[in-house]
């Protein structure tokens, strides 16, 4: 029973609820007041605001049930631009009249259960007024639900389809609905967006989690009335704000708020008419585009024809833009793409007709036309160009540009790609490369618009790669991978595998650089996909058997995809076993440079890179800069959100002084965006080797022959890869690459031939006969810099656009004029020196360039109608004219530049930003109305603004803007007579909040000027140089220097003495004033700034003293006879200064520099330089002296070499150069064992200002020292001493010792990067006599030659690795080689067996050499021919090979060869290779290449564990006993011999590693064991074990016998 009157009560109730569909009646018009306003600026009162007001009656009346007409009646458009809220409206009275035809034409539209359908309109409604009514009809949009009070949804609306919250409410009391709808545009579904200039940019999601740059929402409030069949909308109000900053919010942001009213006001029996058209369907509710994206929001054009208004813009900036850029060119510019952008393709074609033979004309076109951005263009151009009309310069300056900035369709990329297979461009394959990059950066920015993009799109490029691989088309299959790296398409996954060397495909055998491209080119795809990338770049990284640089290449690929902590933790797992130290360094440094990462998007990989971090050793931190790094920094603020990224990756090898790879790369963020801005990268693979290598080594085919053949009893031996010299650079911007580079040997042999050819001198020729006729240029470069723009429509349905321009205009004129006599000679390759001695070159350049900036930040209404903004404008100008003449008289010896005056614009540079609310339409232009945003006598009323002031108190003192800042400061250059000032206005809205955006807006100018200042005038500035005999003619004042001992020198001293002592006491006063007011302060933070007690030492540490070399070799030591050894040296240079005090006395300067100003009046003003040079003593001086009449100022500077070990200097300056000085000497000497060199730096007085400075510097020392790891030490040195002391205790270290006032900093054992070529006796081991070229290769080659030797059996590797050789008797072993094809030299080692001691062989072109001892001296043999030591030095025919005596033993170069130099003498030896061939090399001496953790690498590529398994691998073994050789041993695997249980079964086991063995018939009389790793198999196997044995696993480790030495029977095998 309860149950059936439960059913009964409900029902009831469900028959009382309301029907909450708007009605409309189909008998009845209903008719409405509507009113709309948008506004735009800060919401402050008192600032100004720029916006629109639309008012009409709206008419509604049903056709049929779902069908309505709406009318506008007496429609009225309003503008406002004023300060808010006291200004009024103004009637757009024209603008109405114009549009009032089409607002009242009635429109249709579908309307169904509160929800709009489709709309109709007659095609003479325009899309601008259609929004309009749209902005009306999305009033009505309710999805009203009668179950539900509040509830959220998905909702279609003018905006797109957004978040949308119902609230429902029901007053009883007067009998009405209220409904409350709110929109959170932010989260939509489908949001109704036009971008533009964004699509390289990303949204940085993280930054914006925080702090939003742009927030949109809306409110509608509804009042319903209960009708008979639903309710009555009485009243509507819609409230939408959209509030912008590109900082944090909280410190104030623009906004534009919407407001729409719809108010009831009563029912009409007249129905609404449709007009006599057809009424069109015209879309739904949401919002159309129009051709806002064709106007830009800066400036309003009517534009009416055109061509002409083209034509008329073009003029304009010819016409003055010719010897100075106008003010207002680049806004004309931009003026002049939006005329291009609304012209047709026949316009274009007839303005290029008509000036292309006009050369200024000619360019501006060209210039402008990228900037379009419009398919158009790139179809114009590529006619042009095909027609011959385009040069090909030309066409590659505008299709760069045109092709980045193209708004791009499926047609514009079909029309790039028939582009790039055109015929004529792929004989041009600079121009097809551009072309092709291009054809990638248009697929990218096509897929970021349009997410499904089809693959289809990058068919031509995977057929062009498949086609290339198949060719082994090198250049074509990198240009392809380029071009799928640009277009990032996930579809290109599968075409970059096949040129990955993963799962050992056939891409292990393309070029390094191929690979290193393949992995690059995932790089864009990793942003996109990262899931699908990380898999791939992992394995990369962790795969050993790839080279290095894949690997680290790899690993920047990988952390593109931003890994997980788990990844993360993997990749540094992997690491701690990393044999490859470049690899291991590389990927350290990355990971460590991410900890420190800021940037929100990167804070979950820094987080990452932290618990790795702690996984890996931190001696990896410790390593040099030889090995690879990875270097990421950023900054970023979050309130201002703005942020900059740098990375930087070096990958090397420790085979070059060359990195192999250097990238830079830029990001930036501002306002939520992220964008790789810029990256460089250069390879420089090879270009060390081109510049070091010799000519090629003989390619003598019998040659290699006979090396292979002995080198084929190596087990397995691989020759490494020949490496091609090659270079290559390239340039991305914004992530897309739009060029690069290849260097190799053809490119510089065709430079070569370039330069060697007539073409050089006919074009020095054409120049030196343009410069005698005079060259005058005037020439203006324009460029839009940055276009950005959002559009986005309003609840009006007007849209609303965020966007900043940035455009600038470079201008120069240029007039050049030689005069040379006597004139050249024709043929001026027959010009002599002695004629050209005789020649007088004069030289008059007059330039002035120009150049302006203009930069606008809208944010408003724009439309082809009417524009309502505030907008920001910054200008930037800069005029820097400039006159010198030039003037050389060889045979005299007497150069000189001269500026002249030139006249002087207004203002030389000119910096505004200004913040202005603009109002405009199109049918009333010059009633623009343009308010500043921050008017200067605004007042506030921060009652509800100012945060952190009361009501009260702002109510008792209204806050009143401060005047605005208005300061010149200036200031004149005496001599010269000029006056520079710079003026600065300043006026913002800080009054109202003190945040970054209210200093920003309002209105700030600096300007700066030059003009001439009172006093004579200045002909022109004179630098003079005069060279030999003649320099003392030159010096315009007589230069004389006060000698101390005379009764005038005496008196002047003590005169001069009595001012410093005056000066000082007086900055002495002054500083304990100072001083005791802070001493509290600094005994407090005493505390503090101690450091910790393994970095500071209170008591000295007792060090090597310091013993300077003498001429007759005597050291003496630095300490206790310090005082003497100095006294003694500063005595030396002190006799030499007494000799002579001024060498002007007795000897001619040798040079003369004067620097003066010539004034009309003829005053002597500037100053001269004379130089000395006494031979005898090895004595320099330099006087400088002011030539201006009573001034006595001078700098005296003199330098003395007292030995081949010591300099000395002084530097004097001021009055007589008596009032200040400074002693430096440096000498050679050695410090314990090393030789070392010292730097000593003594004064007696030195300016105020410098002590001041030195002082404050001082405290910032022990921090220094603490962050750079060096030791500092309390000690009582010199007061007014400063010592630095360098030691080298190896030719690749330093030791320092730096010993300052009060403290003595220390460090030892710093890395350095090249060797340093110094002797034990402090010499630099540089040879003179010998030819300039040959001496710096040398140098280089000493710098960077890796050694290996040998004593005492113990082998020091290439990369400093000392292992024990156990040597087999008799048997060759490679001691190192050439391992690449080449085989341009190979080194062999073998142990005699009578007397065991080292012989060598060489095999190096075609002679055989033999170097061995006998007894203590050292023998050579040339093709099993001895040579005397007396026909030493011997020198091969081809002078590319010689052998000389040197010290105890000999030495044989062979440079060009790879083997710099190989030393042998009795009981030792030393190999050099030259730096070229480092990595290159293998045998006992190892790679050379840095990695010590893969140095025993066996012929086959095996790593070993064991060092005498790897120098037994390299024995050149017999094939039998009776071999020439005498070795009688061979290489092979073993047996283990004892039992072995593996897995539980009996297992029979063999090794892996070959094993010195003797050979058949031979017994081992001398072992020794080695330790090698075994792979087994079970004894029931029917297997044979010896297939492929030395590539099978290692299943366990034992140790076992390997023989050394073998006694054969005589009927051995």
């Amino acid at each position: 029973m309860r149950a059936v009157v439960l059913a009964l009560t409900l029902a009831f109730v469900a028959s009382q609820q309301i029907n909450l569909v708007p009605e409309f009646a189909l008998d009845k018009t209903y008719v409405y007041k509507y009113e709309a306003l948008l506004l735009g600026g800060l919401p402050q009162e008192g600032l100004a605001r720029a916006g629109i007001k639309v008012s009409s009656k709206v008419l509604l009346t049903a056709v049929t049930e779902n069908t309505f007409l709406m009318k506008l009646m007496d429609p009225l458009l309003h503008e406002y631009a004023g300060i808010w809220p006291k200004d009024p409206f103004v009637p757009a009275t024209k603008l109405t009249a114009a549009l009032a035809a089409q607002l009242q034409i009635p429109i249709k539209f579908e309307y169904a259960n509160g929800v709009v359908g489709k709309v109709f309109a007659p095609a003479g409604v325009s899309p601008t007024v259609l929004n309009l009514h749209r902005g009306l009809l999305n009033i009505l949009q309710l999805n009203l639900k009668k179950t539900q009070n509040f509830y959220e949804l998905q909702e279609a609306g003018a905006q797109g389809v957004c978040k949308t919250q119902y609230v429902i409410s029901e007053d009883l009391k007067a009998n009405q609905i209220v409904v409350t709808k709110s929109k959170d545009l932010s989260h939509c579904q489908e949001r109704i967006i036009k971008d533009a200039g964004l699509v390289y940019t990303k949204k940085c999601v993280e930054c914006t989690k925080r702090v939003k740059s742009l927030i949109e929402t809306a409110t509608y409030n509804y009042v319903m009335k209960p009708a008979a069949a639903g309710v009555l909308i009485a009243e509507a109000t819609v409230e939408e704000v959209h509030q912008f900053s590109p900082f944090n919010e909280i410190h104030g942001a623009a906004q534009m708020e919407a407001k729409q009213t719809l108010t009831f006001v009563e029912i009409e029996k007249t129905p609404v008419v449709p007009i006599k058209a057809d009424y069109l369907a015209r879309g739904s509710l949401q919002y159309e585009f129009a051709t806002e994206i064709l106007q830009t929001p800066i400036q309003l054009i009517k534009i009416s024809d055109a061509p002409a208004q083209i034509v008329e813009v073009l003029k304009h900036l010819v016409v003055n833009n010719v010897a100075m850029v106008h003010d207002d060119a680049p806004l004309k510019f931009v003026q002049l793409v939006q005329l291009l952008r609304a012209a047709t393709l026949e316009n274009i074609e007839a303005i290029w007709a008509q000036f292309k033979k006009e050369p200024v004309y000619r360019r501006w076109i060209l210039d402008a036309l990228p900037a379009v951005g419009t398919p158009v263009i790139v179809k114009i151009m590529k006619e042009k160009f095909l027609a011959g009309e385009l040069t090909l310069p030309e066409f590659i300056q505008t299709l760069v540009v045109a092709l980045q900035m193209v708004t791009v369709d499926l047609e514009t990329i079909q029309l790039t790609a028939s582009l790039a297979l055109h015929e004529k461009i792929a004989t041009i394959p600079a121009l097809r490369e551009i072309v092709m990059l291009g054809y990638g950066s248009m697929i990218a920015k096509y897929c970021v618009e349009v997410p499904t993009c089809p693959a289809e799109l990058l068919r031509p490029i995977h057929e062009i790669a498949a086609e290339a691989i198949a060719k082994n088309n090198i250049p074509e299959i990198t240009l392809a991978l380029k071009v799928l790296g640009n277009a990032g398409h996930p579809a290109s996954l599968k075409p970059i595998m096949k040129l990955l060397p993963v799962l050992k495909t056939a891409a292990a055998a393309m070029p390094l650089r191929v690979q290193v491209d393949a992995i690059l080119a995932l790089r864009n795809i990793a942003k996109k996909e990262p899931q699908l990338v990380q898999p791939v770049a992992l394995q990369l990284v962790l795969d050993r058997v790839l080279h290095p640089e894949v690997r680290m290449v790899a690993c920047i690929v990988l952390f593109e995809t931003k890994p997980s902590v788990a990844l993360m933790s993997s990749l540094a797992g992997a690491l701690k076993t990393e044999t490859n130290m470049q690899v291991a360094s590389f990927a350290y440094s990355y990971i460590k440079s991410l900890t420190r990462i800021t940037a929100p998007d990167m804070a979950a990989v820094a987080g990452a890179a932290h618990v790795a971090i702690k996984l890996l050793s931190p001696k990896l931190d410790r390593l040099s800069f030889r090995f690879s790094r990875a270097l990421k920094i950023d900054i970023y603020h979050t309130p201002l959100m703005i942020g900059a990224a740098g990375s930087a990756f070096m990958i090397n090898d420790a085979a070059t002084i060359l990195p192999r790879a250097v990238v830079a790369k830029a990001r930036a963020y501002l306002a939520g965006a992220a964008a790789d801005v810029l990256e460089i990268g250069v390879r420089t693979e090879g270009i060390q080797e081109a510049l070091l290598k010799s000519p090629a080594a003989d390619q003598n085919v019998d040659r290699i022959t006979k090396i292979k053949r002995t080198l084929r009893a190596l087990i397995n031996w691989k020759a490494l890869p020949t490496s091609q010299p090659l270079a290559s650079a390239y340039v991305k911007l914004f992530g897309q690459e739009v060029a690069f580079a290849r260097i190799d040997r053809t490119i510089i042999e065709q430079a070569i031939s370039i330069a060697k050819g007539p073409k050089p001198r006919e074009l020095l020729k054409v120049v030196l006969k343009a410069l005698q006729d005079g060259i005058a240029l005037q020439r203006a470069k324009p460029l839009l810099i940055a276009e950005v723009r959002r559009i986005l429509p309003t609840a009006l349905g007007v849209p609303m656009e965020l966007s900043m321009y940035s455009a600038a205009v470079g201008a120069a004129s240029i007039n050049v004029h030689a005069t040379i006599t006597p004139p050249l000679p024709e043929e001026i390759e027959t010009m002599t020196l002695e004629q050209l001695k005789k020649t007088d070159f004069q030289l008059q350049v007059e330039a002035r360039p120009s150049f302006a900036v203009q930069k606008f930040a809208v944010m408003g209404v724009n439309t082809a109608l009417i524009q309502a903004a505030v907008m920001a404008k910054g200008e930037i100008r800069i005029i820097a004219p400039g006159k010198v003449a030039v003037k050389a008289d060889i045979l005299k010896g007497n150069y000189k530049v001269e500026v002249l005056p030139v006249e002087l614009p207004e203002h030389v540079a000119a910096m505004s930003f200004e913040t202005l609310a603009v109002t405009r339409n199109i049918e009333d232009l010059s009633a623009e109305r343009i308010v500043p945003l921050v008017p200067e006598l605004s007042l506030q009323n921060p009652q509800t603004h100012i945060g952190g002031l009361s009501s009260e108190t702002s109510a008792e003192a209204p806050l009143r803007a401060p005047a605005p800042i208005r300061k010149t400061l200036c200031l004149a250059v005496p001599y010269i007579e000029i006056k520079g000032c710079i003026e600065v206005h300043s006026h913002n809205a800080a009054f109202i909040r003190n945040s970054p955006l209210f200093n920003i807006i309002g209105q700030h100018s600096a300007r700066a000027t030059l003009a001439r200042a009172e006093g004579p005038a200045v002909e022109r500035l004179e630098l003079e140089v005069q060279v030999g005999p003649r320099a003392a003619e030159r010096l315009l004042k007589q230069i004389n220097l006060i000698d101390e001992e005379t009764p005038e020198g005496k008196a002047f001293l003590l005169k001069l003495r009595e001012i410093l002592e005056t000066e000082e006491k007086n900055v002495h006063i002054s500083s304990e004033s100072r001083s005791s007011s802070s001493s509290r302060i600094l005994s407090s933070s005493s505390s503090s700034s101690s450091m910790s007690s393994s970095r500071v030492i209170e008591t000295a540490k007792l060090m090597d003293p310091f013993k300077k070399f003498h001429k007759d070799k005597y050291m003496v030591p630095h300490g206790a006879s310090k005082a003497v050894s100095s006294g003694s040296s500063a005595s030396s240079f002190e006799n030499i200064q007494k000799q002579a005090k001024y060498l002007g006395n007795t000897l001619p300067p040798v040079v003369a520099i004067i620097a003066r100003a010539v004034r009309v009046d003829r005053m002597l003003l500037g100053y001269q330089l004379a130089a000395f040079f006494d031979k005898p003593t090895a004595r320099v001086q330099l006087i400088v002296s002011s030539i201006a009449e009573n001034d006595n100022w001078k700098l005296c500077a003199d330098g003395v070499l007292l030995s081949k070990h010591k300099v000395t200097t002084k530097l004097a300056w001021g009055a007589e150069c008596q009032q200040y000085a400074v002693i430096t000497k440096a000498e050679a000497g050695i410090l314990g064992e090393f030789p070392a060199v010292r730097l000593e730096l003594e004064w007696e007085r030195l300016p105020v200002i410098a002590t001041t400075y030195a002082k404050t510097l001082a405290k910032h020392i022990p921090m220094a020292a603490l962050r750079t790891g060096f030791v500092l030490e309390r000690a009582t040195n010199s007061e007014k001493e400063i010592e630095l002391t360098v030691a080298l205790p190896t030719k690749r270290s330093l030791n320092v010792i730096f010993r300052v006032p009060e403290m003595t900093l220390s460090r030892m054992a710093i890395p350095l990067p090249v060797t340093v070529p110094i002797n034990p006796d402090g010499t630099l081991s540089i040879h003179i006599d010998q030819d300039i070229l040959f001496r710096i290769q040398n140098d280089i080659y000493g710098y960077t030659t890796a050694q290996c030797s040998m004593m005492q059996d113990t082998i020091t590797t290439f990369n400093n690795r000392r292992y024990k050789n156990e040597m087999p008797i008799s048997c060759y072993q490679v001691l190192a080689q050439d391992c690449t094809p080449e085989l341009k030299f190979v080194v062999l080692l073998k142990k005699d067996e009578e007397t065991e001691e080292n012989h060598l062989n060489v095999k190096l072109a075609d002679i055989n050499v033999d170097l061995y001892a006998l007894g203590a001296n050292a023998k050579v043999k040339m093709n099993e021919m001895e040579v005397p030591i007396s026909n030493l030095p011997y020198q091969h025919p081809s002078g590319s090979i010689q052998i000389r005596e040197k010290a105890d033993g000999l030495s044989l170069y062979a440079p060009s060869h790879g083997l710099q130099e190989l030393y042998f003498a009795n009981g030792l030896w030393k190999i050099q290779v030259a730096d070229w061939m480092k990595g290159q090399t293998c045998g006992l001496c190892g790679k050379a290449d840095g990695e010590i953790r893969q140095e025993y690498t066996t012929p086959s590529g095996y790593l070993t564990k064991s060092s005498v398994n790897f120098a037994h691998s390299w024995v050149l073994p017999a094939e039998s006993c009776r071999d020439a050789s005498q070795c009688r041993m061979k290489l092979e695997s073993v047996k283990l011999e004892k039992q072995a249980i593996l897995n539980g079964q009996e297992s029979k086991c063999y090794s892996v590693e070959p094993v010195l063995r003797c050979l058949p018939g031979c017994a081992p009389i001398r072992t020794t064991p080695v330790t090698i790793g075994y792979h087994c198999l079970s004894t029931d196997s029917n297997l044979n074990m010896f297939d492929g044995i030395y590539e099978k696993s290692v299943d366990l480790r034992e140790t076992t016998d390997a023989h050394v030495a073998c006694r054969c029977t005589e009927q051995c095998a």
